[in-house]
């Protein structure tokens, strides 16, 4: 950590991600280094409310920080997103105890949050488990198997949903917290994706029991905190990642169009390449004025379960998805095969690439149209959020 000159916890983060980005990549192996910058600077704890010892940063600030961390690297992105969710998640419903106990250890660095949702044979359905808790005694008894959980084997906790004890239904899910040394880990499989291969995220079994209080809200309370916090923060911590991922290479491969070597490729003057540039940031954009619009009615709207909220907060996921792996795909052609198309440019588009493709596979989009689909139905008066 000693060779970065900056003491900004972004920039700092920004530089150690992007220094080991090509090697995470090769590897699919998770990116210790940017995580070790998080804990040291303090950057973990952003979303950490002040009196625990955190940032106590917004929305806004999650997006702008996300989007910065995507220029350098998109799994790190990822990693930092999703672990802000469930700190959010957390500080908004854990109990007193809980929220004492955890977010200041994330606020000293100390821990990092993984989430653990994903279960075989449901197709990424958030809303129902099929996994029971058992109560034994005062004690709730987990025994989980997901097929992606991202930054597992590096998480120093986890919230997990699982259908609640006694449920009579698969949609009566509790959302708990577990830390690494309650339970134990197993890694059931590898992961060798085509990209964000830096999230690491393998398959994994957990085994343990936790005390009642760390369940979060009441029980069989997910789908309420789901609809009103960890959905939207998942969708708009993704978007940004991917918005930053796509901007990211669009100011690379602007700096190489100005630059020496890059005026022997291209004429600047070119109507067609002018034209070309205009189309992916209009693109950018267009992702740009959709996510803030989406953070602005999430920080002030109270009732986040009306269809015209959950149109604007599906639709964000959706066409950011789109919108940004349309702009990679745009700069691949428009660079060509040498620094489009093949790995080591310094453009590095080949992996934003394959990064960006898996966007519309995260939590599918045909699954999320499907849903606006009934959503919007339920809202004759077509009203915007």
């Amino acid at each position: 950590m000693t060779d970065d000159i900056t003491t900004d916890p972004v920039e700092l983060t920004c530089s150690v991600a992007e220094r080991y980005a090509d090697t995470t990549d090769a590897e699919a192996r998770f990116p210790d280094e940017a995580l070790t910058a998080m804990r040291q600077t303090g950057l973990l704890g952003l979303m950490v409310p002040a009196e625990f010892g955190g940032c106590g940063g917004t929305l806004t600030d999650l997006v702008t920080t996300t989007v910065e961390l995507g220029k350098a690297d998109m799994s790190v992105a990822m990693i930092f997103a999703m672990h802000c969710q469930q700190v959010a998640t957390l500080a908004r419903y854990g109990g007193d105890r809980l929220r004492s106990e955890v977010l200041t250890a994330v606020a000293e660095g100390k821990s990092y949050l993984a989430s653990v949702t994903t279960e075989a044979g449901k197709g990424g359905h958030l809303l129902t488990s099929d996994s029971p808790l058992d109560r034994i005694g005062d004690t709730l008894r987990i025994d989980r198997q997901a097929p992606i959980v991202t930054g597992g084997a590096h998480a120093d906790g986890f919230l997990v949903t699982m259908a609640m004890p006694g449920a009579t239904s698969p949609a009566q899910v509790d959302l708990l917290y577990a830390a690494r040394d309650q339970v134990e880990l197993d890694v059931l499989g590898d992961w060798q994706p085509l990209g964000a291969r830096a999230t690491e995220s393998l398959p994994m079994r957990l085994v343990g029991s936790v005390p009642e209080w760390q369940v979060i809200g009441s029980h069989g309370g997910f789908r309420a905190i789901a609809a009103a916090l960890f959905a939207p923060l998942a969708h708009i911590g993704w978007a940004a990642a991917w918005l930053g991922a796509a901007a990211g290479a669009y100011s690379r491969v602007l700096a190489h169009i100005r630059s020496p070597q890059g005026r022997r490729q291209f004429d600047p003057s070119s109507e067609l390449l002018l034209t070309r540039l205009a189309d992916a940031r209009a693109r950018l954009d267009v992702v740009h004025a959709l996510l803030r619009h989406t953070v602005s009615v999430v920080e002030s709207t109270v009732d986040l379960s009306t269809p015209s909220v959950q149109l604007l907060v599906n639709t964000l996921k959706t066409e950011a998805a789109v919108g940004c792996f349309t702009v990679a795909d745009m700069l691949v052609e428009l660079t060509g095969l040498r620094h489009g198309y093949l790995t080591g440019s310094p453009l590095r588009l080949e992996r934003t690439f394959r990064d960006l493709r898996s966007a519309s596979l995260n939590y599918g989009n045909d699954r999320l149209r499907l849903a606006n689909g009934s959503l919007a139905l339920m809202d004759t008066g077509v009203h915007f959020a």
